[in-house]
């Protein structure tokens, strides 16, 4: 008898040494505990997703630009056929295309009235490439603020289970201390994912802006070039 107690008193320390395998908590378990405040959270994480890869394929094919395109448009500018070069520029799409298409279609006039023009479409083009930007923008500081709101909503709901027990209970006390600590970290987390997603978007944006401005300044130097 004596030995089957020391088996069955082993056996319950075994089971209160693994009681952390048994209580563990799934990743389910834990989003649930942050509460009603991880919803809006949820919708950023998916809204900073879908926004950096529309962003991402929409600056990555308007960047995709051949290297023969400026050459192909020199070569029709210097031996006078606009016409072709206006239907080359016409059908290639994307913002270099267009800036120039747009000169094309102002040969004849003064050089500071090509340029004016070909600014102006530049400026819309970068205007289409930062949309949607500003949601990201908006994420990567809103998101942490939820978070923040998050922690003082744990420290609420702590104090006042606290109250109502009239007790210190660690069950209690842990509970308040996983939705403080579950919805600051998603909140940071979201925030910085949204930040880095803005930043590496706008310097795609800034290489594609240089490969405009390279665009225009090649081709006002076309239109300076004695025809053939």
């Amino acid at each position: 008898m004596f030995h089957l107690l020391q088996i069955d008193s082993l056996h319950n320390a075994a089971q209160g040494a693994l009681g952390g395998k048994e209580d563990s908590f799934s990743f389910f378990d834990l989003v649930t505990m942050g509460g009603w405040i991880m919803i809006p959270l949820g919708l950023m994480l998916l809204l900073a997703v879908y926004f950096f890869a529309e962003r991402y394929i929409a600056i990555r094919h308007a960047s995709k630009i051949d290297n023969n395109f400026m050459n192909i448009i020199r070569d029709h500018i210097v031996s006078g056929n606009v016409t072709a070069a206006r239907s080359f520029a016409k059908n290639t799409n994307n913002p270099v295309a267009r800036i120039i298409d747009k000169g094309i279609q102002r040969i004849g006039k003064p050089i500071d009235s090509i340029e004016k023009s070909m600014d102006n479409v530049g400026q819309l083009e970068m205007y289409n490439l930062e949309k949607n930007l500003a949601v990201l923008s908006f994420i990567s500081k809103a998101a942490p603020i939820f978070g923040f709101v998050g922690t003082l909503i744990g420290l609420m709901q702590l104090f006042s289970n606290i109250h109502r027990a009239n007790e210190v209970e660690i069950g209690v006390i842990s509970q308040g201390i996983y939705t403080k600590l579950i919805t600051s970290i998603s909140g940071l987390v979201i925030g910085l994912i949204a930040y880095l997603s803005y930043s590496y978007l706008n310097t795609q944006i800034d290489k594609t802006a240089n490969k405009m401005e390279a665009a225009s300044a090649d081709f006002l130097d076309i239109l300076q070039e004695p025809t053939r």
